[in-house]
């Protein structure tokens, strides 16, 4: 019997769209407001000895305030994996926990330390500038997006690669990275023409993004190449994921105008990325592995190991 095709849909979760990420920016920026004013009013309170608001004093005063209030509901994943994102609750409490010690000092007819406040502004200070760095991101997402295939461009994957590297190095986190070549791209091109090749190329990308999550990040590496960026995973688990993604990918219809849908497949190659090298070096080894995959008759899957790099300098 003749395989079933597939089209391209999946209920796994997809990545942000543009409008989504401009949700976000503007939900950031009602925060951003809010933390702003509740600032100004705070230094009105200490400045004319006014009794101080008793959420303020709370432990969980990070929690209850306005800007704490949209940190703590975020239900999407827009920017809640951001390491950025993440490093904002641990400069948010502690700017609270800075304002407590001098709300209450204020009550008690205390004098404030000047190093007390310049600590305390300076926490302030700090916030806003993370608040601010994170909505940057969030429009260099926007403008960072290839415009045929929706993936990231390659601009800003060094700078995200070197961020998981970091957190890899810390051993917050694992990750991995596969680079994608689409086989024998050339020959669609040339028999199928430009448009449809693109068509094609955007079939992939869409593939590949409807199989994963949506803080794991496509890149589009060049021509028929991408590299995909996975957090939070192993070596195995991400084979599997692949493994799905490259024999699902070969059962796609992508349409011809005036001849029969056709279908493409990819060689994949996937690595660690490594804290004991640098990014470029992890970069190397998905390629020697999508190169091997290459070798070893296309549309495979190929773990990076070290013998690679023996057979290259061989």
């Amino acid at each position: 019997m003749p395989k079933k095709k597939r089209q391209t849909e999946s209920s796994v979760a997809r990545r942000a769209s543009p409008a989504e990420i401009r949700k976000a920016i503007e939900a950031l920026d009602h925060a951003l407001i809010s933390h702003i004013q509740w600032g100004d009013a705070l230094n009105v309170t200490l400045v004319c000895h006014l009794r101080p608001d008793e959420r303020d004093l709370h432990e969980n005063a990070h929690r209850e305030c306005r800007f704490g209030q949209w940190y703590y509901n975020q239900n999407d994943c827009v920017i809640c994996n951001s390491p950025k994102f993440l490093e904002l609750e641990r400069v948010h409490k502690l700017m609270h926990e800075r304002a407590a010690r001098l709300l209450k000092l204020s009550s008690e007819g205390q004098d404030i330390p000047m190093l007390d406040y310049v600590e305390f502004t300076g926490e302030l200070n700090n916030l806003r500038r993370h608040t601010l760095t994170l909505k940057q991101d969030l429009e260099d997402e926007i403008y960072n997006i290839d415009a045929l295939t929706g993936a990231s461009s390659r601009i800003g994957m060094l700078a995200k690669l070197k961020e998981q590297h970091e957190l890899v190095k810390r051993k917050l986190e694992t990750c991995v990275i596969v680079m994608m070549d689409i086989d024998k791209f050339k020959l669609v091109n040339d028999k199928y023409g430009h448009l449809v090749g693109d068509r094609a190329l955007a079939t992939f990308a869409d593939h590949v993004r409807r199989n994963t999550r949506p803080f794991d990040r496509l890149f589009r590496y060049g021509g028929e190449e991408f590299l995909l960026c996975v957090p939070h995973t192993d070596l195995g688990t991400a084979q599997k994921l692949i493994e799905r993604i490259r024999c699902e990918l070969a059962e796609i219809d992508i349409p011809c105008q005036g001849g029969d849908p056709f279908h493409i497949t990819a060689s994949f190659g996937i690595t660690l990325l490594d804290a004991d090298v640098s990014v470029s070096e992890s970069i190397d080894r998905a390629d020697l592995a999508t190169y091997a995959a290459k070798q070893r008759g296309r549309n495979q899957t190929v773990i990076w190991d070290a013998s690679m790099e023996q057979r290259k300098a061989s």
